[in-house]
């Protein structure tokens, strides 16, 4: 089993959905007491809300990049950033390490082109919604033709985040702004809903929606579990 590199703690209520998640699945798949070999450096996530208040993205991505060295050095056979505001990042933090970064926008856009569905609605952290980096991925990589929220909904769906599922509240007008939001954008014509912040599977998922639903968190906890388990059946090599 290869073992898991995990850039987490932004925020640490969405890093314990993917350490549960991908324990649960190691179990699933494998039985018995099995779970993930896993190793975390868990971040003081206001330090990071700070910079990116502060367009300081440089300085974020050189304290990501230290910090997937520092998983690699001990251990980590993948890295994945446990959110995807900072996949803005990406490109930064894979070329400070030797091992593959799991792209958190690919597996989701993976995933809905898979589906069948090309006019997804993102849901997202201003700065996802907002930048091009995540949108021209899925557009580019995956071939579909993503919506966004109108300004005043990207404030609330963004401050939601910020001000409440980050802090471990999950506060039911929150989720019927939410699907508010949603519902105005399937009358534009999106055809589905990416969760694309880490915390949003906390507030809303398939129960509530009339819409396909893919939640980044499940997906990219998914392909962190494949990878590790992807040669386990082989035999040991024997030392040389």
């Amino acid at each position: 089993m290869r073992t898991i590199g995990l850039l987490g703690g932004m925020s640490w209520e969405s890093t314990a959905v993917y350490y549960r998640c991908i324990n649960e699945s190691v179990r699933d798949r494998l039985g018995g007491l099995h779970s993930a070999q896993v190793i975390m450096h868990s971040v003081d996530f206001e330090s990071i809300v700070a910079l990116q208040k502060a367009d300081a993205w440089d300085q974020a991505g050189a304290v990501l990049a230290r910090l997937a060295r520092n998983l690699e050095t001990a251990g980590a056979d993948c890295i994945l950033i446990c959110t995807n505001t900072m996949h803005k990042l990406a490109d930064t933090v894979q070329r400070a390490v030797s091992i593959p970064l799991l792209h958190i926008t690919d597996v989701t856009g993976q995933a809905v082109a898979a589906a069948g569905k090309r006019r997804p609605l993102l849901l997202a952290t201003r700065y996802t919604m907002e930048q091009d980096f995540y949108l021209s991925q899925l557009r580019d990589q995956h071939g579909l033709s993503p919506l966004v929220p109108d300004a005043e909904d990207r404030t609330a769906v963004h401050d939601i985040i910020f001000n409440e599922l980050c802090c471990g509240m999950v506060r039911e007008n929150s989720r019927r702004r939410y699907l508010d939001v949603i519902a105005t954008a399937k009358a534009a014509g999106a055809d589905s809903v990416i969760l694309g912040c880490t915390e949003i599977g906390l507030l809303i998922g398939p129960q509530h929606l009339d819409l396909p639903a893919f939640d980044s968190t499940l997906l990219h906890a998914d392909a962190a579990v494949a990878f590790a388990l992807e040669r386990h059946d082989e035999p040991e090599r024997s030392a040389a």
